[in-house]
C-alpha cells in the first residue's frame, strides 16, 4: 500500500520551552494536515489529547528522553504514566552506553520493559545512530525487534546526528519485516523526506511537516494560510 505523505509525519515539538500556545498550534496544524501524530513531552499529553479529540491523529510521547540513560524502572514508570494519560505511541531512547559496552541483554530487557508497559500500544525505539558504528546500529535494531518494538528510529534530534539514507537503508535491512523504520532529525524539505521514504522510512519525525507537504504540492503555502 502506498504511503500518504501526510500520514508519515509525526509533527513534533520537544523543546523545553514548549508552552500551551505551542502545543495548541502543533495540534491545530496536525488536524489541518491530518498528520500521523503529534509528538510531545509527557507533561503535554493531556492537552494534546484534549485538542485532538475526535480526530485520528495520534498522541506520541518520549520515554527516557533525550539521553536514554534512565534506569529501566524509571522508563517503565514513565511509560505507564503516559499510558494512563491516554498516550497512543511511545518513542523511547535506548541506553547507548550499555549498547556500546556490549550489554545486549540489558538493552533488550530495557526496551522490553517499555514495550510491556505500553500494553500493546506502539513503541518506537530510538537508537541514536550518530553515536554508533554500522555494526552497533545493526545490533541495536536486532535487539529492538527481539524486544517487540513496532518501529526503530534514527535520532532524538538533541545531538549532532541527522537521519541519513544510509542509516535508513541499513536499519530497514536489519529489521524484522514487520518492524518499521522511522527517520528523525534534520528533515526540513520534501527532497529530504522523499529520499528517506524511498530508502525505507515509514514515519518522519519533523517540525517541518506543512512545509514538506507544500513543497510536494499537497497543500497551499502554510505561510499564507
Amino acid at each position: 500500500m502506498e504511503l500518504k505523505l501526510n500520514k508519515t509525519i509525526d509533527h513534533t515539538i520537544l523543546k523545553a520551552f514548549a508552552q500551551a500556545e505551542h502545543i495548541e498550534k502543533l495540534c491545530a496544524d496536525a488536524k489541518k494536515y491530518d498528520f500521523a501524530s503529534v509528538c510531545v513531552n509527557p507533561y503535554n499529553i493531556p492537552l494534546a489529547k484534549k485538542l485532538l479529540e475526535g480526530t485520528d491523529v495520534k498522541v506520541c510521547t518520549v520515554i527516557g528522553f533525550p539521553l536514554g540513560a534512565n534506569t529501566t524502572k524509571i522508563k517503565a514508570a514513565e511509560t505507564e504514566d503516559a499510558y494512563e494519560m491516554g498516550c497512543d505511541e511511545f518513542d523511547m531512547v535506548i541506553n547507548v552506553g550499555a549498547l556500546k559496552d556490549g550489554r545486549y541483554d540489558y538493552v533488550r530487557d530495557d526496551i522490553k520493559a517499555v514495550v510491556d508497559a505500553a500494553k500493546g500500544r506502539l513503541v518506537k525505539v530510538i537508537i541514536e545512530t550518530f553515536f554508533l558504528t554500522d555494526e552497533e546500529k545493526i545490533k541495536a535494531v536486532e535487539l529492538a525487534c527481539e524486544a517487540g518494538a513496532g518501529f526503530v528510529k534514527t535520532c532524538t534530534g538533541f545531538n549532532e546526528g541527522v537521519a541519513t539514507v544510509h542509516d535508513i537503508e541499513l536499519m530497514r535491512k536489519a529489521a524484522d519485516p514487520k518492524v518499521k523504520v522511522k527517520a528523525s532529525s534534520g528533515i526540513k524539505t520534501y527532497k529530504d523526506a522523499k529520499a528517506l521514504i524511498d530508502a525505507g522510512a515509514e514515519r518522519l519525525g519533523t517540525s517541518s511537516g506543512a512545509k514538506i507537504l507544500f513543497e510536494a504540492g499537497d497543500c497551499g503555502d502554510p505561510n499564507k494560510d
